[in-house]
């Protein structure tokens, strides 16, 4: 455009020089060889202009064909290399959509027309085909041959990343990965793999650094690296819990400061200030992030704050944290627990029920369960509330990549990924409880009530049920027995809450006179002391 401009002045100019010397009349004379020359200015001007125009002609035509032998090999040279970056192109393309053979066939193409050494995508096109048609010892030599080129190191560094990880070689990955992260800290996928590794070795002032320089690069945004921080300081301050409590208070108040609904910072820092005895500043901070996130965690560690507290100092701690949170399941749980724990059974019970209503989870029943053993020992109650218990919906708990753990870590111990605990319900409840039951204690086994025979057989002891004798009469009549066992879908979750759980025998009393045969279709009732009649058995288990 400004080409154009200046041209176009020019002619401009040209113009109005013309024009001037057509308005300015004179004489120009000229004396050469006894010769006397007298023409106008006007024409004096237009030969000027001619010849200058004839010699710039000339030169332009002399120049090309003085340069026509290098104008035409350097057209045949530009014609192949853009026949050799189409097929370059065309080949990318190719690789790109797993078409091995065309990206093989436009590959040698390319070879053909470029040069290897002035093009290091041919090197990656290579790559590629070699990976499409499964040739991965070819690939991964041609990604070391790239990293000697300082041009191409960082991509046969990437390549050979990539590699690693496919093989499952995790040490090499990070080892190509931190050359990378040395090489070009900017790269963000050099900077996690370095930052995971890192954290995997509980490295974790280098890993603070390293998120330093990812948020100073814009690899992330700001939020996320004050996350990343606050895992980091976290971590770090749960490491120095015991040795240097003052470190970890300093460690996880900043991470509280930089994240502050992250529980395990508020925890830790209010675990490290209570063992300096600055219980204020632990009770501020628990205080704090209860009103943003209770968490039963956070009332535990509010709870037992002093070690020396009673258990009605602790009640009436428990009872200040509802006061913060009103109407919310977490603070009704915390004050029937110290209320158990206190003797305050009705206290406790009211708040149990009061958390079955706002959030109904097999943790109230639990409670309930306790509360009803500690107070009655009625053990047709204990084994209603597990019972309810195991149809509830489960406690959240930490889980990280399908993992569930009763603490927090700052790495998940599936995939070595940072952060990736959540609070949260786990699934998959039965497998869980079968993968767990060999190591549950067995359950006593216990005497059915005799048969209609003479002589009944004795029963034989089961891990968690209670066997049933099958009578020889050809027409059973049903009648309420006194122990049944469960359905098979819930006998492993009721042999670990047995097991786990303080109960009485379970073996029926003061059975009936008349022995009677035991019924063909196992009922719901999970057992009672004694027999009762068909009508009553609704409205005991009513609240299954």
């Amino acid at each position: 455009m400004l080409r154009i401009l200046f041209f176009l002045l020019l002619v401009f100019a040209a113009a109005i020089g013309f024009g001037w010397l057509a308005n300015h009349p004179g004489d120009l004379v000229l004396t050469f060889g006894g010769y006397r020359y007298q023409v106008t200015v006007m024409v004096a001007a237009v030969i000027i202009a001619a010849i200058v125009v004839g010699v710039m002609a000339s030169w332009w035509l002399l120049r090309s064909i003085w340069t026509s032998p290098y104008a035409i090999s350097r057209y045949f040279r530009v014609r192949r290399r853009d026949r050799g970056y189409q097929a370059l192109s065309t080949g990318m393309i190719a690789a790109g959509a797993g078409d091995a053979t065309l990206a093989r066939r436009k590959k040698k193409e390319a070879l053909k027309l470029l040069s290897a050494d002035q093009e290091p995508l041919l090197h990656l096109l290579d790559a590629q085909a070699s990976l499409l048609e499964g040739d991965h010892a070819a690939a991964r030599a041609k990604f070391e041959s790239m990293v000697d080129d300082p041009e191409t190191r960082l991509l046969g560094l990437r390549g050979l990343y990539l590699e690693a990880h496919r093989l499952g070689d995790r040490a090499a990955a990070r080892h190509y990965a931190a050359r990378a992260a040395e090489a070009a800290p900017q790269l963000g996928w050099a900077s996690d793999a370095t930052l995971e590794a890192r954290t995997q070795a509980g490295e974790w002032d280098d890993a603070l650094r390293l998120v330093d320089t990812q948020k100073s690069t814009h690899q992330i945004a700001k939020d996320v690296a004050n996350r990343r921080k606050a895992v980091l300081l976290t971590a770090k301050a749960l490491e120095m819990l015991d040795a240097d409590p003052a470190a970890a208070r300093t460690a996880a108040l900043e991470a509280n400061k930089l994240v502050p609904d992250l529980v395990p910072a508020a925890t830790t820092a209010a675990k490290a200030a209570f063992r300096l005895d600055d219980t204020r500043k632990g009770a501020k901070v628990l205080e704090a992030i209860w009103k943003l996130q209770p968490h039963p965690e956070v009332a535990d560690a509010y709870v037992h704050a002093r070690a020396g507290d009673s258990t009605h100092d602790r009640l009436t701690r428990a009872r200040k944290l509802q006061g913060l949170k009103p109407n919310n399941a977490e603070s009704a749980l915390a004050v029937a627990r110290a209320a158990l724990d206190a003797g305050e059974y009705d206290l406790a019970r009211r708040e149990a029920e009061t958390a079955i209503r706002l959030d109904p989870r097999e943790g109230a029943y639990l409670v309930l369960a306790d509360i009803e053993e500690a107070q009655t020992g009625d053990q047709g109650l204990i084994r209603q509330w597990l019972g309810m218990a195991l149809r509830a919906p489960r406690d959240p708990a930490w889980v990280a990549d399908g993992y569930v753990s009763e603490r927090w870590a700052p790495v998940s111990p599936v995939s070595g990924k940072l952060d990736a605990f959540e609070w949260k319900a786990p699934s998959e409840r039965l497998g869980q409880i079968v993968e767990t039951l060999p190591d549950a204690p067995p359950a006593p086994a216990t005497p059915l009530p005799p048969v209609a025979k003479p002589a009944p057989r004795a029963p034989e002891p089961t891990p968690a049920v209670i066997d049933i004798i099958e009578p020889e009469a050809p027409a059973p009549r049903p009648v309420a027995p006194a122990a049944t066992p469960a359905p098979a879908s819930v006998v492993p979750p009721v042999a670990a809450a047995m097991a786990a759980a303080p109960l009485a025998d379970f073996a029926a009393s003061d059975p009936e006179d008349e022995p009677a045969p035991v019924p063909t279709r196992l009922p719901d009732d999970p057992g009672v002391e004694e027999a009762e009649p068909d009508e009553a058995a609704p409205s005991r288990f009513r609240l299954f």
